[in-house]
């Protein structure tokens, strides 16, 4: 049987960074916080916890980490039925999910917001390539996703959301410097595109779609959606970008579309660890409400 103030200490720990600051999360002395993450160590045989700045957890103290989650939201859950194990402190629950850097600045914080005032939680958000989201969901580190995967990952359910409208767009004076001979796939090889990161491939999507070949673009790396907004607004380079999220440059004319008429649709999906908990339940519900009134109707793909 595990030692569960042991395993809250690690948490802790992981979660604030250091041993100062997860000791005053915990009411504890540091030493305390030492102590018990030391006896959780002997406890289970080997290290959980590599000691720096930030302190983060080995793959074994990750897994008891993602433990101590699911534990603080059974008994959150229990709580709700059996006031009598309430106590004066308030139970604040870890909810870990992945989402999409897009979606994020578009539309999921309005979600996050609406559950949060709800319920007694900390959001814990991670961001990814919506392509790449479901694989948090599958090694166990988060409880749902924002993805682009319909297939559901192993022990999770899904739902469509509908799907995000992105429309290649740059400055007029970018436009002017490299296509003034038109959008074609020569001009897309001399001129400077953007990508969040490696993962990014959408760019590379819009211009095969168009010209049916695999185009080696060059790029600059941007690794924030409103940072692209402003790289593309002081003509750094080209890029597709959520319609929300630069609607009005598109209506004064700062950015223009780069060929009218040829956005990028991309289905988005929300998945969860199939587990019954009413909490998880009702975050889905919140998500998939403001999903579906941002965001595109799926059979409008």
């Amino acid at each position: 049987m595990l030692d569960y103030p042991s395993l809250f200490a690690l948490a802790a720990v992981v979660d604030e960074g250091s041993f100062e600051r997860a000791a005053r999360t915990l009411h504890v002395t540091p030493s305390a916080v030492s102590q018990r993450i030391r006896l959780l160590e002997e406890r289970v045989g080997c290290a959980l916890v590599i000691r720096g700045q930030p302190c983060v957890a080995t793959e074994m103290g990750r897994r008891l980490c993602q433990h101590a989650d699911r534990v603080r939201l059974l008994e959150y859950e229990l709580r709700a039925h059996l006031p009598a194990l309430a106590s004066d402190d308030q139970l604040r629950v870890n909810v870990p999910v992945a989402v999409n850097a897009d979606s994020l600045a578009t539309w999921f914080v309005d979600a996050m917001s609406a559950f949060a005032s709800q319920n007694s939680v900390l959001m814990q958000v991670v961001v990814d390539d919506e392509g790449h989201t479901g694989e948090w969901l599958r090694n166990g580190a988060v409880l749902a996703a924002v993805t682009a995967v319909e297939r559901p990952a192993a022990g999770c359910s899904v739902q469509p959301l509908g799907a995000m409208r992105y429309v290649a767009a740059a400055s007029p004076a970018f436009i002017e410097r490299y296509f003034f001979k038109g959008i074609n796939a020569e001009s897309l090889l001399a001129a400077p595109s953007l990508r969040f990161n490696a993962k990014d491939e959408l760019q590379q999507r819009w211009a095969k779609r168009l010209f049916d070949r695999h185009l080696e673009l060059p790029r600059h790396t941007v690794p924030t959606p409103h940072g692209f907004v402003a790289a593309a607004l002081a003509g750094l380079g080209w890029s597709l970008h959520p319609l929300a999220l630069i609607k009005k440059h598109l209506d004064d004319g700062s950015l223009v579309e780069l060929v009218p008429d040829t956005p990028l649709d991309v289905s988005l999906y929300w998945q969860q660890a199939r587990t019954a908990s009413t909490l998880l339940e009702g975050l889905t519900k919140a998500v998939v409400k403001v999903a579906r009134a941002e965001l595109r109707p799926a059979g409008n793909v």
